[in-house]
């Protein structure tokens, strides 16, 4: 190819301008860090190659491992409510701590807390998911039509959310007290930090019986999930016996089921008899 001459180079580059290049570059990619880091090979002024340069001595402790460990935002916000749990030595003062802890986002979307309901002490306590749009309304846990439907299980076998005795009468709480958005199943981190005002809430109610109504139920007192396997299978929870069951949300969705609900039921009434002055 003839050689270009200076006033053809100058119009060529002239052209590239008008076109909009704005910097000049190969027609190959560069690596400019794998340039840098690449020994230089150019010689020395007086002829000989380059020396590289002295190694130094290692170092004993990288900075890294001299820095403290990074702390873990969502176990200090487990400690912080096991030590809020731990100082509540009333329901009321429960209640307090738990609408004082800052770290659940869910409160922030929720308009009532929703700690409990029934009777302080009754032998059952029963224990749900989560606040849904009528008992995020109400702050109650377990009413409009799902809560209806609990209650009329519950008196088929002679026991009341409203009884004054503890031997007829019931506890309810879930699991979380605020509700999640759009009804969504909650996260684990999100059971994870409120575990501790839960084990301290079964603590302060004393019951006899833990009833686990649904999935998260299960999944947060047992360490497990599928709720058509465990349901009617008497386990340990939290020291005490713990009877999964179906949430009556589900019942209302599949009324079919409603047939191995009234079989927990019996088996629940049958475990109140049996321990019955034995406080278990």
């Amino acid at each position: 190819m003839a050689e270009l001459s200076r006033e053809q180079m100058v119009a060529a580059l002239a052209w590239q301008l008008e076109l909009g290049a704005d910097e000049a570059i190969g027609e190959l990619p560069v690596d400019r860090f794998e340039e840098s880091a690449a020994p230089s090979s150019k010689p020395a002024p007086d002829g000989r190659a380059a020396q590289s340069a002295p190694r130094t001595a290692p170092q004993t402790t990288s900075p890294a491992a001299a820095a403290p460990p990074p702390r873990d935002a969502a176990s200090d916000a487990v400690a912080e409510a096991e030590a809020a749990a731990a100082a509540a030595d009333s329901l009321e003062a429960l209640r307090a701590a738990m609408a004082a802890y800052p770290h659940c986002e869910l409160r922030h979307g929720a308009r009532s807390l929703v700690f409990a309901d029934g009777q302080p002490g009754a032998r059952v306590m029963i224990i749900g998911e989560a606040p849904g749009r009528d008992e995020d309304i109400q702050g109650k846990p377990f009413v409009g039509r799902a809560g209806g439907l609990l209650d009329r299980m519950l008196a088929a076998i002679g026991l009341d959310r409203a009884a004054p005795a503890p031997e007829s009468a019931v506890y309810i709480t879930n699991v979380l007290p605020w509700r999640p958005p759009q009804n969504r199943d909650p996260k684990p981190e999100e059971i994870a930090m409120l575990m501790p005002f839960l084990r301290r809430h079964v603590a302060l109610a004393d019951p006899d019986v833990i009833v686990a109504m649904g999935n998260i139920s299960c999944q947060a007192l047992l360490g497990k999930r599928g709720i058509t396997r465990l349901r009617g299978t008497w386990a340990q929870a939290l020291g005490l016996p713990c009877l999964p069951m179906f949430h009556p949300a589900y019942l209302l969705r599949t009324p079919s089921a409603k047939r191995e609900s009234w079989a927990d039921l019996l088996s629940l009434k049958a475990h109140l008899l049996e321990t019955e002055g034995t406080g278990g």
